[in-house]
């Protein structure tokens, strides 16, 4: 028998599982970059979405600023027009500038959330609504104020046309009055009648003789009768007499006396009387020369008032019989 060797078994032979390995590498990766792209589709959604957010937002704010902006203009306008405000008008005003400080401080804000902007936009609403009620209000006061001036330019109008009526009855009540004063002194004025005048001689013994003779004469005995008069009240009244000699120039001047010429005018005697109102008054009086009568003819005149009242005349003679 033959023996025969029987065959060597023969090792198994090694599974070759690169291929699943790779298969599954190839999977991982391939699952690995689908959710790289994945996630980085997701944060540019994201981020787009943030951007879109962000741009939105800040049109908001940027809407917003404009907004304020205008509004701030025309509250500064408020203070720009050289409108004084005071009382309730400077508390309205007051209100909108502490309004605008809380809108500019949101605004100012980089991060201002939505809530914020929507505050921001109802507090610049309200800011609108403040300053066109001020506006109103200071429109109206304007008006008001316009309708004063016009009243009170109308009253100075009426004031200087016053004034100058009352000045003109001032002026023609002055006139009046002058011409009343006028009048009143003319018609108080005395007047003198029946006027006389003796030349006398006084003896030793005191008794007195009638003259015509210049050399001889001692003086003038000068008598009147003042006449009736209504309107002079009574009380103590100046006469002055005027005695001018022959050539007409006033004798033994005791003084001047203001004439209704505005003159002054010497005056020979002052005679004070005791008139009594209404009643006829004799009045009498002495006049000595200062040196020796002249010969001719004298003028004796009686002033009151500064209106002359009455006049006399006598002649003195040089010398006659016995004297005389």
């Amino acid at each position: 028998m033959t023996y025969t060797p029987s065959a060597t078994p023969q090792a198994p032979q090694p599974k070759d599982n690169r291929k699943a390995i790779y298969g599954l590498l190839i999977a991982a990766l391939v699952l690995t970059w689908g959710y790289i792209i994945y996630d980085k589709s997701q944060t540019k959604e994201t981020i787009a979405q943030k951007d879109t957010q962000i741009t939105t937002v800040t049109n908001a704010k940027d809407s917003l600023q404009v907004l304020f902006n205008d509004a701030s203009a025309r509250a500064d306008s408020l203070t720009g027009s050289n409108v004084q405000l005071q009382g309730a008008l400077a508390e309205k005003n007051s209100d909108i500038l502490k309004l605008k400080s809380n809108i500019r401080s949101i605004l100012n804000k980089k991060n201002a959330t939505d809530a914020e902007l929507k505050q921001a936009k109802e507090m610049i609403s309200e800011l609108n609504s403040k300053i066109d009620g001020l506006f109103a209000e200071i429109n109206q006061l304007k008006g008001e104020n316009q309708q004063l001036t016009a009243a009170n330019q109308q009253l100075t109008t009426e004031k200087t046309q016053l004034t100058a009526e009352k000045g003109q009855l001032q002026t023609d009540l002055s006139k009046t009055q002058t011409e009343k004063a006028k009048v009143e002194d003319l018609a108080s004025t005395l007047h003198a009648s029946n006027i006389n005048v003796t030349a006398v001689i006084v003896k030793k013994n005191g008794s007195q003789k009638e003259t015509s003779n210049s050399k001889r004469a001692d003086m003038f005995v000068i008598s009147c009768s003042l006449d009736e008069n209504r309107v002079t009240p009574s009380g103590k009244k100046t006469l002055y007499v005027c005695v001018l000699n022959p050539d007409g120039t006033p004798s033994g001047t005791e003084g001047t006396f203001t004439a209704r010429d505005g003159s002054q005018k010497p005056y020979t005697n002052r005679v004070e009387v005791n008139y009594e109102q209404g009643k006829a008054m004799p009045v009498s009086f002495n006049w000595k020369p200062g040196d020796k009568f002249q010969s001719g003819d004298y003028k004796i005149e009686i002033y009151h008032n500064g209106f002359k009242i009455g006049e006399g005349n006598k002649n003195m003679r040089k010398g006659g019989f016995l004297g005389l």
